[in-house]
């Protein structure tokens, strides 16, 4: 899988640029993507012999028709259901149905055959959805919707032309209610909006076609994708001589009554990412920390006295919670904080502009009610947190997570990573997306992780940009390895294990496989 993602303007203005300083007309890309088509159809689906292939009113029919026409030749029986009639299309896009009708095809109309498709005496076992390219940016209009309601509901699998219809390729909106496909082959390079929101939902499985083209000494992308592999290497190994003090200190600050496990799993993964020391300042009716985890250092009737004092007004000048000079070298803020008085004052209190920061949940929701710009944080909001941070409602954030990311980081500042479906990062020069991860961390707790992997990275020296890129991948690829057992039913507290195996990329191969066992 490519590390570079476009977006859709991007893909049009470098084929258009790349095929001119190659001499090569436009349609010769059209050929190429047939051709790669054919290929990626036969490699996946050798047993299917009897394609149906929609094709729309643009370039993306082309390439359906360059496809029928080669897997035709090739002895595949090809049936074309076409949303709009051949004389109605234009250039490459006529030029592709006329040559797939000098070929000795022919063309079904949509209009005039979907009352009979479902009824059809032999069906398909392979439909190719070659109707919307990725220039499509509006609803699907009626008609449209109703073919893509029909395609939905054959007893095939489906290869998606370069996106499924119905997709917004640099966003992973939905225009309505897409086409479900069991692959998707993207076309000269990966768009965007198909690994985050809800791209990874309906693209199915996904590869990569460039057609011979390099996009990658053209311009800039638009995002840099990024897996554990790609960054493994910024956790290298400790030196003989480490100790605990080497490693950060970090300091927990939330888990309000009745919320004591947020702060816990956070700290727990702080402690597996290899954080040298770890303090929890939790309410004190919650029982003590130590008795949880017992290399957890525990604060209580602390963080009621400096609540109780900031509450009455004789604190509030951003003094550290326990001490001073503060004894820790990092801080998260947020998980089981609360929205009353107490998580009030411990969120007035402990926000400084001195130590790297990682503020998420309550933390967040109290920095969307007092909104300051700082350089030292990171913020990792969900959807939701992420529209209460920008006033808006969480469809909008989810209508475009780009957007949304780069208005958060331009608010707030610092490195911004905005959770869900294809996890996006940015320090305000540069976006990242994380494709790790599985539906099963859709539990209570996994967010909490998150904050105490990326403290733990930001407590042994690196930087917040790498600590929060690392972190995120840390953390989905140990939900995937949690998950061979089953994504349904997935605690977070089952990745901690896997958080502590793969914050050690040097350990020896044998060793792993032991421990992975065990």
């Amino acid at each position: 899988m490519p590390g570079l993602l476009w977006r859709s303007e991007q893909i049009r203005r470098a084929e258009a640029e790349l095929a001119a300083a190659a001499g090569m007309p436009l349609y010769e890309l059209m050929e190429r993507a047939g051709a790669a088509l054919l290929d990626y159809a036969r490699q996946h689906w050798p047993d299917a012999h009897h394609w149906w292939v929609f094709t729309g009113p643009g370039n993306n029919g082309g390439d359906g028709y360059v496809l029928a026409r080669l897997a035709q030749a090739a002895g595949f029986r090809v049936r074309v259901i076409a949303a709009r009639a051949p004389a109605q299309l234009k250039g490459d896009a006529h030029q592709a149905a006329a040559a797939f009708l000098a070929a000795g095809g022919q063309i079904e109309l949509f209009d005039n055959v979907h009352q009979t498709l479902a009824e059809s005496e032999t069906l398909p076992d392979l439909l190719i959805d070659a109707l919307l390219g990725s220039g499509t940016r509006l609803p699907l209009t009626t008609a449209m919707t109703e073919i893509v309601a029909t395609i939905n509901r054959l007893p095939a699998p489906l290869l998606a032309v370069d996106l499924p219809s119905g997709l917004d390729a640099d966003t992973g909106h939905i225009m309505g209610d897409p086409v479900r496909a069991t692959r998707t082959l993207c076309l000269v390079g990966l768009k965007q909006g198909l690994l985050t929101g809800q791209g990874p939902s309906w693209c199915g499985e996904l590869d990569v076609a460039s057609l011979g083209l390099d996009l990658g000494h053209w311009q800039a992308p638009s995002a840099l994708r990024i897996d554990y592999p790609a960054l493994a290497h910024l956790l290298g190994p400790r030196v003989r001589s480490a100790h605990k003090g080497q490693q950060g200190r970090v300091l927990l600050i939330g888990g309000n009554q009745g919320m004591a496990g947020a702060i816990l799993l956070a700290a727990m993964a702080c402690l597996r990412t290899g954080a040298g020391l770890v303090k929890v300042c939790q309410h004190p009716g919650n029982a003590s920390a130590s008795l949880t985890q017992p290399e957890i250092m525990a604060l209580g009737r602390e963080c009621l006295i400096t609540a109780s004092s900031a509450t009455a007004g004789q604190s509030g000048d951003n003094s550290p919670v326990v001490g001073a000079p503060p004894w820790e070298s990092v801080r998260v803020l947020g998980p089981g904080l609360g929205m009353d008085e107490w998580g009030k004052a411990l969120f007035d209190q402990t926000l400084c502009q001195r130590l790297p920061l990682v503020l998420d949940a309550d933390g967040l929701n109290w920095l969307a009610q007092q909104p300051r710009h700082q350089d030292n944080w990171v913020l990792t909001p969900h959807p939701a947190e992420a529209a209460r941070l920008l006033g808006c409602r969480t469809a909008e954030v989810e209508a475009d997570r780009f957007a949304a990311l780069r208005a958060i980081q331009g608010r707030y500042g610092g490195v911004v990573l905005l959770k869900g479906a294809g996890t996006l990062i940015t320090d305000g020069k540069q976006i990242w997306l994380c494709q790790e991860g599985n539906p099963g961390m859709a539990s209570g707790g996994m967010g909490d992780l998150l904050s105490g992997i990326i403290a733990a990275l930001l407590a042994q020296g690196l930087g917040a940009r790498d600590a929060t890129c690392l972190g995120a991948v840390i953390h989905g690829e140990a939900a995937d390895l949690a998950a061979t057992e089953g994504e349904r039913g997935m605690l977070a507290s089952d990745l901690l294990p896997w958080i502590r195996l793969l914050a050690n990329p040097d350990t020896p191969d044998k060793l792993r496989r032991r421990w992975q066992n065990s």
